[in-house]
């Protein structure tokens, strides 16, 4: 048990020389491993942080972008939709302007044909008219005729006569 105490208390001592060698040892380890290792590292590290500083700034402008289509796709979205009511609204009108074109066309037509009718009309009554003047017409001459070819000394009996020849034309 002296012996561990004993190495335990040269292990506490601050040996002079020992300092020297390893602060000499721990120089030449810098100046190595500053030579070598720290510059390859440091220049990862600084590769490092330029490649993540980029990859920022490629996602911030790649955010901007998306902001921007974002934008324009709601732009083009509102401006789909304002063309989309104009051109309803063109075609309503054209379609109401058909409507009551073909309307008003379809009144001029009707009261065209209708005005037709009543002169279609007109003509037949006043042909009718015209062949049943010529008819009473025709029957008086012939009543005339009939009524000279006669002779009759009576009155009565001419009177008569007449009545006859009328009710005959009545009933044809």
């Amino acid at each position: 048990m002296n012996f561990d105490l004993l190495f335990l208390a040269n292990l506490l001592e601050a040996d002079p020389g020992l300092i020297f060698w390893t602060t000499i040892v721990f120089l030449i380890l810098w100046f190595f491993l500053g030579r070598t290792a720290w510059k390859p590292i440091t220049s990862a590290l600084r590769s490092r942080e330029e490649k993540i500083d980029n990859a920022l700034k490629e996602a911030e402008k790649a955010r901007e972008e998306m902001a921007n289509l974002k934008a324009d796709h709601e732009r083009l979205i509102s401006e789909a939709k304002e063309e989309r009511s104009r051109i309803i609204k063109e075609a309503k009108e054209i379609k109401d302007g058909i409507v009551n074109e073909a309307k008003d066309k379809a009144k001029e037509e009707s009261a065209k044909i209708l005005a037709d009718a009543q002169e279609a009309i007109k003509n037949e009554k006043m042909a009718a008219i015209t062949e049943v003047k010529n008819l009473m017409g025709n029957n008086a001459i012939t009543l005339a005729e009939q009524v000279l070819k006669r002779e009759l000394k009576d009155k009565s009996e001419q009177e008569a006569f007449i009545e006859a020849e009328v009710k005959r034309i009545s009933l044809n």
